[in-house]
């Protein structure tokens, strides 16, 4: 009899968490953990990117000196974040996080324009192929991220939405942060490199 009534509460209570909102919320957790994840791969392929990157530049450019520390600690940076899940629970970690990224972004776009200065540099094929596989990763990171606003958008709604938001409460689910609108225009353009631009006529291709 006892067994009995223990197995209609507890089906009493998986329906009302139904009811209310629990399992959607914790559906809508995992789903940004995934895509948060995505995010962090694409993130890292870009990292990996950047050591061959600068070694190729350096070959031709070595005399950029300022451009290429600006990058390499900008990767430096981004390296000391730790990038664990929890980080899209901590608003203010996941903005440093977020500012690092982009320091990195800004830094490989004024390194690859370095590129129109020297012919020979451009024409390398290993500077050619590591450009094109950071376009091509700059775009993954574009979707990814925006892969991941939609889900955080998707939990931040049924966290703040009646009565789901009772549920949030009680289990002490909070909204997660997001990249801002601002921040999504500033990443989600790949850098561009225009190979058919003419050199500059005062430059002077060189290689140590």
């Amino acid at each position: 009899m006892l067994k009995r009534i223990a197995a209609v509460l507890a089906l009493l209570s998986t329906l009302a968490l139904a009811g209310c909102g629990y399992n959607d919320l914790q559906r809508q957790d995992e789903g940004i953990k995934a895509a948060w994840s995505e995010v962090l791969n694409q993130y890292q392929r870009r990292a990996d990117l950047v050591p061959n990157l600068v070694n190729t530049v350096k070959g031709y450019a070595a005399q950029e000196q300022q451009v290429l520390t600006e990058v390499t600690n900008a990767r430096a940076n981004v390296g000391a974040i730790k990038a664990t899940p929890e980080l899209i629970n901590d608003p203010v970690a996941f903005q440093k996080f977020v500012q690092a990224q982009n320091q990195l972004q800004g830094a490989l776009s004024r390194l690859l324009l370095v590129a129109e200065n020297y012919p020979q540099l451009k024409s390398d094929a290993l500077f050619r192929d590591l450009q094109s596989q950071l376009e091509g990763t700059e775009n993954r990171i574009a979707v990814a991220r925006n892969r991941y606003i939609k889900s955080v958008q998707e939990y931040n709604t049924t966290v703040r939405q009646f009565p789901t938001n009772l549920t949030a409460m009680l289990f002490k689910m909070d909204v997660k942060p997001n990249f801002t609108v601002a921040d999504e225009a500033a990443v989600s353009a790949p850098p561009k490199v225009d190979f058919a631009k003419p050199p500059p006529a005062t430059a002077t291709p060189s290689k140590s």
